[in-house]
């Protein structure tokens, strides 16, 4: 977040390798780097102390060296930590601007790097720091985006071909994320968990049109109704993890501490390039395959008509079986990815729910291009709101965004013009 701060005088502080582990055993690192700018340009602050009081109340301190930087690894415990700067121990000529924040306070449930800034001194109000926090912002909205954009193609996949708004795709998510823990927990290897869990996500999203949604299509039930059901089906798998997870919030038991690298203002891990990686590999598979196989052009075939489509042949609840299927999958390999920048939760998937219908409607309804681009719009502004107001509120740019599109284009972004009547 960016902070506002009159003078000519300032120093940034900022933590941008903040990493959780297991509850208990594991730990939070922050790190960062004192600065004291001037008109003359800016020096490294050596000798201030950082405070960070973890989720528990202790306290674990750190000083900056020669070169500025601190470091300080406390307990993880998910909640929110306070990250203080001793004015006090600053030199003579730098002390904090009257009114700004200090301490300042931030949740901490996810692994994605944090940047927070401490603005000193008297004069015309300016903003601090952004050429160290907008690329660090931009490569987090991007990140999350992409992961975010699975759970979104998958949903947009289901309405493509049978209408519905599946309010209970983001249980699916949580599916994806209980289900590597648990297997994780047992012994298996991070990444076997999360190739079995996407298995088991696909096959469970295969049962669920198979035995529940197809006969309820073959009575007419409207779509209307088919959403409202979802919604009932949404409240009951939500309230089942939690019966069998007694609503813990829980950790993978590898790579939850990854070594941070640098790339210029950016921090990242290796584990978070193969996150990346994995999202961009599926998303691009998935449109070529729609493209380019005859199950894909099959599925554009439903998806554009499924009465013709049937009499020309296709096999409309098979086709259907397969985007379930998929759409699972999808959604369940967002979740392995959401649990490792963020707690295993029984609502995991239910509170980027939004964020994903946003992402669909942003960028067209129905238009798998469409859920993609919405996705990385959606995800880059949520993070990149951050930096003028409080993350706690992040999401609600999203929300200004399907409403600014909305009012604008209503069809989304790559939406196609339909008549009605």
């Amino acid at each position: 977040m960016a902070f506002f701060g009159a003078g000519s005088v300032a120093v940034a502080a900022t933590s941008p390798a903040v990493t959780a582990g297991v509850d208990g055993p594991g730990v939070v690192k922050v790190t960062g780097k004192l600065v004291n700018r001037d008109d003359t340009g800016s020096a490294p602050v050596a000798g201030g102390t950082v405070t960070v009081t973890d989720a528990s109340g202790a306290k674990h301190s750190a000083t900056s060296l020669a070169d500025g930087s601190f470091s300080v690894e406390v307990p993880f415990k998910v909640g929110t930590i306070s990250i203080e700067l001793d004015e006090t121990s600053l030199p003579d000529g730098v002390a904090l601007r009257e009114g700004g924040r200090n301490p300042i306070t931030r949740a901490v449930s996810s692994t994605l790097p944090l940047t927070v800034t401490f603005v000193l001194g008297k004069g015309d109000r300016q903003t601090l720091s952004w050429v160290d926090q907008v690329p660090q912002s931009l490569f987090n909205g991007l990140y999350f985006g992409l992961i975010i954009s699975l759970g979104a193609l998958g949903l947009s996949l289901i309405f493509g071909t049978t209408g519905l708004t599946n309010f209970a795709h983001g249980e699916m998510v949580t599916f994806g994320a209980l289900v590597t823990y648990a297997l994780n927990v047992m012994g298996a290897d991070i990444w076997l968990a999360g190739l079995l869990a996407a298995g088991l996500a696909a096959a469970f999203g295969f049962a669920q049109d198979r035995f529940f949604w197809r006969p309820i299509r073959r009575r007419g039930t409207s779509v209307l109704a088919m959403m409202i059901i979802s919604i009932g089906v949404q409240f009951i798998l939500r309230n089942t993890y939690q019966f069998f997870t007694g609503g813990r919030t829980e950790t993978y038991r590898q790579y939850t501490t990854p070594e941070g690298h640098r790339l210029g203002p950016i921090t990242f891990s290796i584990r978070d390039l193969v996150c990346m990686a994995i999202a961009l590999v599926l998303v691009v598979g998935v449109t070529v395959a729609l493209r380019r196989t005859r199950l894909g052009r099959a599925t554009r075939a439903v998806a554009n008509n499924a009465a013709l489509a049937a009499t020309a042949g296709i096999n409309v609840d098979r086709v259907i079986a397969a985007v379930w299927s998929v759409g699972a999958l999808l959604a369940g390999t967002c979740g392995l990815l959401l649990g490792f920048s963020q707690a295993v939760k029984f609502d995991l998937g239910a509170l980027q729910l939004l964020v994903m219908f946003a992402a669909i409607t942003v960028g067209g309804l129905g238009s798998v291009w469409g859920a993609v681009i919405g996705s990385l719009l959606v995800g880059t502004l949520i993070e990149m709101s951050t930096l003028v107001i409080p993350s706690e509120l992040k999401v609600a740019a999203a929300l200004f965004l399907l409403i600014g599109v909305l009012l604008v284009r209503p069809r989304g972004l790559l939406g196609r013009a339909e008549r009605i009547g």
